[in-house]
């Protein structure tokens, strides 16, 4: 019998080389496909995650959110404590007689210390946004007519009779442009208290017959918010 021979050896050799350049060719492939999936879930990763910028964009409004709610609520508070040290003596010199002294120069003074008092919040007011800072304003310039009124009544109850009747006439129109201006901001107040999510929240002098001023609405308080 004759031997079998095999392949020459530079043939096996020829489809060793050929069997190793087709594995490493599907390594190398395996590899570039890998590398594409965790490329493409990296970027896809950072495209959806919001940046650093972003980020504290949203951190301020938070923040800017929660301030305002809170100037808003001391702001709400203030003013319903100032309404009623104030409103009583609005109406008390509205109702005063032109040719009389009562009330007399003692409760007048009396007055004027309690409008000094309630000047004292708005002397350092917060920074808040321009909404806040209208109500808070409006609230000022209506203490402020408060004040003058109770001055012009003090001057008439204390300076020559032939005057009194004109400064307690003048006393008494600038007692209703204060309650008119205040309740220019208690609409205002009532508004930011809406927008803050703390609902309505009427906070009105006695606005009394005449004097043109805002009177609250027909919602209940808290509704709204």
């Amino acid at each position: 019998m004759s031997r079998r021979t095999g392949k020459p050896s530079y043939l096996v050799a020829a489809s060793d080389t050929r069997r190793r350049s087709k594995a490493r060719l599907a390594v190398i492939v395996a590899a570039i496909g890998l590398a594409a999936v965790l490329v493409g879930g990296a970027t896809g990763y950072t495209a959806s995650r919001p940046d650093g910028v972003e980020s504290a964009v949203a951190d301020m409004r938070k923040a800017e959110v929660e301030r305002d709610t809170q100037q808003v609520a001391e702001l709400t508070t203030t003013a319903r404590r100032l309404r009623d040290e104030i409103s009583p003596i609005l109406g008390a010199i509205r109702e005063a007689p032109s040719d009389g002294g009562q009330p007399g120069p003692e409760q007048a003074r009396q007055w004027r210390q309690t409008l000094l008092r309630a000047a004292e919040p708005f002397a350092n007011p917060p920074s808040g946004t321009t909404a806040t800072n209208v109500a808070r304003a409006g609230l000022k310039g209506a203490v402020e007519q408060a004040s003058l009124a109770v001055e012009s009544y003090l001057l008439a109850v204390t300076g020559p009779p032939a005057q009194r009747g004109a400064l307690t006439e003048l006393a008494k129109r600038q007692a209703a442009q204060a309650v008119a201006a205040w309740s220019v901001a208690a609409t205002q107040l009532d508004q930011v208290n809406i927008d803050t999510g703390q609902g309505h929240q009427h906070v009105y002098l006695d606005a009394g017959p005449g004097g043109g001023a805002f009177t609250p609405d027909g919602a209940a308080e808290g509704s709204g918010g």
